[in-house]
């Protein structure tokens, strides 16, 4: 990991840490304050691997006593995280690597759930999966013109993981399990009507908003600072018009009702929803469905444990393999789901994706594993 020093115009500290050749995170003191860590991975989207992960936990505890802010923001202007490096996972398949991936991922989502010093993700660009995680969990969530925030899994024979179970639920109404199981992509002030981002500031104001935060000393100057750059909006939520067809026809006991629903209403909303799930693995929507009903009731870190579990039934065996392929190897878009359609998925093959994990491994945090020695 680098960690460098950043002339700010307010006074700095030298601190020592872990070089990395690859550069993938630049973490920086800036100040006495405040922690700045970018992502840099821009061709790739800054889609984090398990390297990077490493490096953002790492200084994130370094910091935990010593700073009062911490940004995160990623590298150009396309993307803050496009989510996480899910080809490695599945070509590396069922072996260690791929499960401390999905591991230590989760226990940085909640880290970043709990963290002392205040947390401002600046969410500029695509933000998605893994992407979410680093930010959705935090105290402040800024997007920009340029956010473009989706949880895309079904379409990949997965579930939205890092937390998805914890705050998709959360939304207004049935608004999470719309997005979950369809992947909708929420766009600039739309991130912030829905409750995703808490903030909402011009791409071009970035810079300075940026100087700004670092400067800060505490809490309330960074609320003030965050207060001031915030642009508010009185235009209708993308959604708006749709969200009692949404809230009626997601309201559904199982996926199969929701897609009777939707057919019901046979508005031309409802047609191009039917079109979205159809392409969706059937797997995947009853597994998400499930998750997002027991995450409802649970803390995110019981959603987190249960993510794991889901996360490495799901390397080993289910429709993640085929999903990454279609889309993101081969890109034929055109994925064979096994089962292929919905009728054929069975309780038992659902209730597989929730049950313990062969060996015992499951996820553990830190602090938990201090408690027990």
């Amino acid at each position: 990991m680098l960690l460098r020093n950043v002339q700010r115009n307010v006074p700095l500290v030298t601190r020592a840490m872990s070089s990395g050749a690859e550069r993938t995170v630049i973490c920086e003191d800036v100040g006495k304050n405040a922690g700045l860590i970018t992502l840099n991975r821009p061709k790739a989207l800054n889609a984090i691997n398990l390297d990077m992960v490493r490096q953002i936990y790492g200084a994130m505890k370094s910091w935990l006593d010593k700073k009062g802010l911490v940004v995160i923001k990623g590298a150009g202007e396309k993307s803050f995280c496009a989510g996480g490096d899910v080809r490695a996972v599945v070509e590396n398949g069922p072996v260690d690597s791929s499960r401390n991936f999905f591991r230590e991922e989760y226990r940085l989502n909640a880290l970043i759930s709990g963290y002392k010093p205040d947390y401002v993700a600046i969410v500029d660009g695509i933000t998605m999966g893994g992407g979410v995680g680093l930010s959705v969990h935090g105290k402040y969530r800024v997007a920009t013109e340029r956010t473009m925030f989706a949880m895309p899994e079904t379409a990949i024979g997965l579930f939205p993981d890092v937390g998805g179970g914890h705050f998709l639920p959360r939304l207004q109404g049935k608004l999470g399990l719309y997005l979950g199981l369809t992947g909708f992509r929420l766009k600039g002030k739309d991130v912030t009507k829905a409750g995703i981002a808490t903030h909402y500031v011009e791409s071009k104001d970035l810079e300075a908003l940026e100087k700004e935060l670092v400067a800060t000393t505490n809490s309330a100057e960074v609320a003030a600072v965050l207060n001031r750059f915030n642009v508010k909006d009185t235009a209708e939520f993308v959604l708006a018009k749709n969200m009692s067809q949404i809230n009626q026809c997601f309201s559904g006991p199982t996926v199969e009702a929701i897609v009777a629903n939707l057919e019901k209403d046979g508005s031309e909303w409802a047609q191009s929803t039917l079109k979205t799930l159809s392409k969706m693995s059937p797997t995947s929507m009853k597994v998400t469905k499930k998750q997002l009903d027991l995450g409802a009731n649970c803390d995110l870190r019981s959603c987190l444990k249960m993510e794991f579990r889901m996360a490495v039934h799901s390397v080993i065996k289910s429709d993640f393999k085929e999903g990454v392929r279609a889309m993101l190897i081969d890109r034929d878009q055109s994925p064979k789901w096994d089962p292929a359609t919905l009728n054929e998925v069975t309780e038992q093959q659902v209730d597989r994706f929730f049950g313990p994990l062969p060996d015992g491994d499951e996820l553990v945090f830190e602090d938990e594993k201090k408690a027990n020695l």
